[in-house]
């Protein structure tokens, strides 16, 4: 399976979350074990860079061992504003998880996400079989 990762589920794990770091951990791991079955996007990993106390660098740089970052520019800005979403930056994630061929996105913000053409679905729901 084919996930994209929204910044929430990195933030989980990154910043120890303790409400949903299990679940968002459990996602890790098995992009982890998954080699290049995870993408991440480029201006997702610059928010948890400025979020991050420390700038994350080790936990970014662990991240590109895994996971994808696929090669975003204009025609996937363009698409990401013709989806009619309200908040550009999940539109942005969503142009980038089309561009990756994902068949998922892992969020913890179902509702972010409901004019996405692919189906998002929370860490740990069961749909995921990780």
């Amino acid at each position: 399976m084919r996930l994209f990762l929204d910044t929430d589920v990195l933030l989980d794990v990154l910043l120890g979350r303790e409400e949903y770091y299990e679940a968002s951990a459990a996602v890790l791991d098995w992009a982890e074990a998954h080699p290049g079955q995870c993408a991440v996007s480029w201006h997702g990993l610059a928010n948890i860079h400025y979020l991050s106390k420390d700038g994350a660098w080790e936990f970014i740089e662990e991240l590109t061992d895994f996971c994808i970052i696929p090669g975003t520019g204009t025609a996937e800005m363009k698409h990401a504003l013709e989806l009619g979403f309200t908040d550009l930056e999940d539109a942005m994630q969503t142009s980038t998880a089309l561009l990756f061929g994902a068949q998922a996105i892992v969020t913890r913000n179902l509702a972010d996400y409901r004019r996405s053409p692919i189906k998002a679905l929370r860490p740990g729901d069961p749909a995921l079989k990780l």
